[in-house]
């Protein structure tokens, strides 16, 4: 057994004791700067996404069309800060978590979207050609219970199931090849707009309700690929601007433009349809809104977008038999 001496002898000093506290609290400062600058590029790229160029692979457009989910990275170098007790990782994620929510927090806020007074509800869905449950999706589709209905991408025998379907609730129904209107208030005009393809993607029909005329587009816009040689999108692009331009001359003050864009909001491919028009869903609905893939949505690409008229409500319902979600909006007159 040690005497006393020694005891003493052996017991560290009190400044030595300090002294390791300082190099341990130290430590976490020092340690994690990988995570730092990783979560500091991370901002960057929400900050400045707009100025990644197309030039390659449409990369710029791939961003946009998935930038929410660059959020992710936060969490995920989060966990990475912790295992590594970095203090310095930690400061640094605030600077991604502060850029995201500047940019989609508003989409989260609690009670947005809650409704109120009301004069139309509208709904749009690509039913899907390939869609194995026409009946069953004309089924969930009548239980919204909207005023109006766009549908996108329905094939000639499938158009007879819709029809039958929404004979007694809709009785005013315009078709072009792929795509159709139904409506329970009278529709006055219609007519096929012309985006640039040998058949008919999208129309106009002028809507008659209790509250006066609204011009309603039903559009269902050329699609994107991504493989080896990028995102592949220009000929998206070129239905864009073909739709754009009809809209930009509409008479109408009320104007609801419904269908499948194949491109989000965030996209800047879309700014020529999407400038001058106000999102239905990022006025008056909660969260992204997410449409595609059904099954585990990642990107909003099916819209309801308006002008002249104010969105009080928005939402997406649940999978139908198709690869799209369906969207609703209830909109003031």
């Amino acid at each position: 057994m040690p005497d006393r001496q020694t005891a003493v002898a052996t017991r560290k000093p009190p400044s030595s004791r300090a002294n390791a506290r300082r190099r341990k609290k130290g430590g976490m400062w020092r340690r994690g700067w990988i995570i730092a600058v990783l979560a500091i590029l991370s901002a960057l790229v929400l900050i400045f996404h707009r100025h990644v160029p197309n030039s390659v692979g449409n990369l710029g457009s791939l961003l946009d069309t998935f930038l929410p989910w660059v959020g992710l990275a936060v969490p995920v170098l989060g966990l990475a800060a912790l295992l590594r007790r970095s203090a310095t990782a930690g400061v640094a994620l605030l600077v991604p978590a502060l850029v995201w929510g500047m940019m989609f927090g508003d989409l989260l806020v609690p009670g947005k979207g809650d409704g109120g007074a009301y004069d139309l509800r509208v709904l749009t869905h690509n039913v899907d050609a390939a869609n194995p449950d026409p009946e069953g999706t004309a089924k969930d589709l009548l239980g919204a219970n909207a005023d109006v209905m766009a549908l996108e991408e329905i094939t000639a025998a499938d158009l007879k199931v819709y029809k039958a379907a929404f004979a007694k609730t809709y009785p005013y129904v315009v078709s072009r090849d792929t795509v159709a209107l139904w409506s329970k208030y009278p529709v006055v005009e219609t007519k096929s707009v012309d985006v640039g393809f040998a058949w008919t993607r999208a129309l106009r029909a002028e809507v008659s309700t209790p509250e006066g005329k609204v011009a309603v587009y039903v559009a269902h816009l050329a699609s994107v690929r991504v493989g080896t040689s990028g995102f592949t999108s220009d000929q998206r692009n070129n239905t864009i601007k073909a739709l754009a331009r009809q809209i930009a001359d509409e008479s109408l003050a009320g104007v609801i433009v419904m269908g499948d864009f194949n491109g989000t909001a965030n996209d800047r491919s879309l700014a020529p349809l999407t400038a001058g028009l106000r999102s239905a869903q990022g006025a008056a609905g909660q969260g992204f809104g997410f449409t595609w893939p059904a099954k585990f949505p990642m990107a909003r690409i099916d819209h309801i977008l308006v002008r002249g008229v104010t969105p009080t409500k928005a939402w997406v319902m649940k999978p139908t038999g198709s690869d799209h979600r369906p969207v609703v909006a209830e909109l003031r007159i």
